[in-house]
């Protein structure tokens, strides 16, 4: 299968590891004494040759994105092979976006340079909150102090920085959140990624059943949110990211918008055509037994399209195939608007998403 599409392709690498387990975190990674770089490139490089030789992969590369774990510990050196290695194997654009996140206590001012000067071009900052009380909540082993001085020293070394801050916090209240975001405006950057908290099965927070904040209060914030970034010019152009006109981060819009990417390392995903790739979680059992191959039904595939593009806002999602009549109830309901054959979720959509999703992909 040869894939020759022009539309951005992007490669995702996860990096499995972290100093610390956050109670909140869901994702795939794990805490170790020793990390040895030698194997995960061997598996990380296995996976882009397997990539190269099954799907004759002819697209330019015009994202690469380390995510995790927290990948700002991988040594400069494995940044340097990985990139080196792409640029190899791949047609990678000279003018890709390369992410990589990063937590503050994990990554140094030196670290920051030496990964600008490999290529790096987008550094994505896990700060969480800008209040020491609930950095500790969050189970988070920086400092605000630290966090402040590593989003200083990076604004020296890159153009494009985003931080992730967590709201809707347990008692969490409407003034104390807009004096955080308004803290946080007063950084000036051109992104910034905003994401209420959600006990997800298995966590720590979950396992504990700490107390949400009620359904009505996450609403109030959530519209506070919106109002607020929306009057810094800073507007979400998905569900919980915002940027400034052209900084939106191209590698989740390839995601969102449903098109192909690569994804190597242990947990990582990646769709390809109709074939969806899958990475055991295992770091040994993704070393010795290598990636899944799983083919998708266009069906499938349109409904994970249907599914990650409601989440944009202002680029609409075609209506070509949705029944009319469950366009008809979504109006009706006021969670979407029609307009030149495209939908786009309304406030109150994007509010009850996962019933409009429902809704519109079910027979």
């Amino acid at each position: 299968m040869t894939q020759q599409k022009k539309e951005d392709f992007g490669l995702y690498i996860h990096w499995p590891y972290c100093l610390s387990k956050c109670p909140y975190c869901d994702f795939a990674s794990s805490v170790v004494k020793k990390i040895d770089e030698d194997i995960l490139l061997k598996g990380y490089l296995r996976d882009l040759i397997v990539f190269k030789e099954k799907f004759h992969i002819q697209n330019e590369i015009t994202s690469i994105f380390f995510g995790g774990g927290t990948p700002s510990l991988m040594s400069e050196k494995l940044f340097d092979s990985l990139i080196n290695e792409i640029s190899k194997n791949f047609n990678l654009s000279q003018k890709a976006e390369i992410s990589l996140e990063a937590n503050p206590d994990a990554i140094t001012k030196e670290k920051m340079k030496n990964f600008a000067h490999i290529g790096l071009n987008r550094l994505s900052l896990g700060v969480q909150s800008l209040n020491e009380k609930d950095l500790l909540f969050l189970g988070r082993k920086h400092s605000l102090k630290t966090a402040l001085q590593r989003i200083d020293e990076a604004k020296n070394i890159f153009n494009r920085i985003n931080i992730d801050l967590i709201y809707a916090r347990p008692k969490q209240s409407l003034k104390s959140w807009e004096k955080e975001l308004t803290a946080a405006l007063s950084l000036g950057l051109k992104h910034y990624s905003l994401y209420q908290l959600t006990l997800e099965e298995g966590t720590v927070f979950y396992k504990n059943n700490i107390p949400q904040i009620s359904e009505t209060q996450a609403i109030r914030l959530y519209i506070l949110t919106q109002e607020i970034m929306q009057n810094a010019n800073l507007p979400a152009y998905e569900i919980s990211n915002h940027a400034s006109k052209n900084e939106e981060c191209k590698h989740n819009l390839i995601y969102w918008r449903g098109n192909d990417y690569i994804g190597i390392g242990p947990a990582a995903h990646g769709r390809i055509g109709l074939t969806a790739t899958q990475n055991y979680k295992n770091i040994q059992n993704w070393l010795s037994d290598g990636l899944i191959f799983t083919p998708l039904t266009q069906k499938e595939r349109d409904e994970e399209k249907l599914l990650m593009g409601l989440r944009l806002i202002h680029e609409g999602y075609p209506i070509k195939n949705i029944s009319p009549k469950k366009i008809e109830v979504a109006v009706k309901n006021k969670w979407i608007e029609v307009k030149n054959n495209k939908i786009f979720t309304t406030l109150k959509g994007r509010l009850l998403l996962n019933k409009l999703i429902l809704l519109l992909s079910s027979d």
